[in-house]
């Protein structure tokens, strides 16, 4: 199956410095985080999620290329595999 992202919910993790988000393979929720890192800008988590939220398309685009179905239990989108946020 392809992965989707059914539900738009995202929540800033302050003490991981990441955005968390959840796509959907078939009945399996895959967990993502996307590193503040890629976020230079933001300095408070509304900044942060208004980040997150400008650049989904990107976001997500990056989490299907990274992701393959049951290699790993979460996801981290950083610089490396998420260059277009940059």
């Amino acid at each position: 199956m392809a992965l989707n992202f059914i539900n738009p919910s995202r929540s800033f993790d302050a003490s991981g410095k990441r955005i968390g988000f959840v796509g959907h393979d078939g009945m399996f929720e895959i967990p993502f985080y996307v590193s503040a890192e890629l976020f230079p800008k933001a300095g408070c988590e509304s900044d942060y999620l208004a980040a997150f939220d400008a650049g989904i398309d990107v976001i997500h685009e990056a989490a299907r290329k990274v992701y393959v179905f049951g290699s790993q239990e979460v996801y981290v989108l950083n610089r490396k595999n998420c260059r277009s946020l940059n």
